[in-house]
């Protein structure tokens, strides 16, 4: 009974100590943010990994989610009352300010986080990253550093193909389902549209993909366990990075809104 009671208390220990290592962590990463010119070439195959391997699957679900969008939001204006061409400024507003960074957000925590820290973990446990160190290496500047810089350069740009392709799928969804004209479909896209929400979107997807990776490279570098661990610290970096994308969006919302 007296456990019981304890738990709660060890469970806050917990936080605090893995939120103090992460901040030692993210700090130790900046210090080496300075050296990044020494590992370029990591950075540009990371840059590679991240980004251009994802970007099949971030047209698919930004394609999908714009149809889906176009379709729910003709059916509630099809009382008559709201003209067509809204449907235009529906789905330019969602996808450019939510839909795309949170849906590329959630789809790269399952592709790019639990990778990173499935990598990182397994050198962990095999003793690789202790190598590194007794080899003079600095792990976090070789191993950390260049996979959270190419995530800032990269998730930006993804964010850009999905709102193209998100936009795309509501216009295609609005021809072939909806009495909406291409003229229609522009005219109210072009109505509400203004150059802060494609900029709130991209600030948005930056940090959605720092927070990933730098969770997931966390994860992986505190793995101990084994193969036990380093799956548990693959689940932990999924759960936790959704649970920081959800944080993030609504903090941002209310500060940049």
């Amino acid at each position: 009974m007296f456990q019981f009671f304890l738990l709660p208390f060890q469970l806050i220990q917990k936080s605090l100590e893995g939120i103090g290592r992460y901040v030692e962590l993210m700090a130790s990463m900046f210090r080496s943010i300075f050296t990044w010119h020494k590992n370029l070439n990591l950075v540009i195959d990371h840059m590679y990994q991240i980004g251009v391997l994802s970007i099949p699957i971030v047209i698919l679900t930004s394609l999908f989610s714009g149809m889906v969008i176009s379709v729910q939001a003709a059916y509630q204006f099809e009382s008559g009352f709201v003209p067509n061409w809204f449907v235009g400024s529906v789905v330019g507003e969602s996808i450019l300010m939510e839909l795309a960074p949170m849906m590329t957000a959630l789809v790269m925590t399952g592709r790019i986080g639990a990778t990173i820290a499935a990598e990182i973990g397994t050198m962990r446990v095999s003793e690789q990253i202790d190598a590194l160190e007794s080899l003079s290496f600095d792990p976090i500047s070789f191993l950390i550093m260049p996979r959270i810089l190419a995530s800032a350069v990269m998730f930006p740009i993804l964010v850009i193909i999905a709102d193209c392709f998100g936009i795309l799928g509501g216009l295609i969804a609005a021809l072939n389902s909806m009495d909406v004209s291409f003229v229609e479909f522009i005219r109210g896209l072009r109505n509400w549209f203004r150059p802060w929400d494609a900029w709130f979107g991209l600030i948005k997807g930056l940090f959605f993909g720092l927070a990933i990776t730098s969770i997931a490279c966390y994860q992986g570098f505190y793995t101990t366990g084994g193969a036990t661990g380093v799956g548990k610290s693959t689940t932990a970096t999924v759960v936790v990075s959704c649970i920081a994308i959800v944080f993030l969006d609504y903090i941002l919302a209310a500060l940049l809104l």
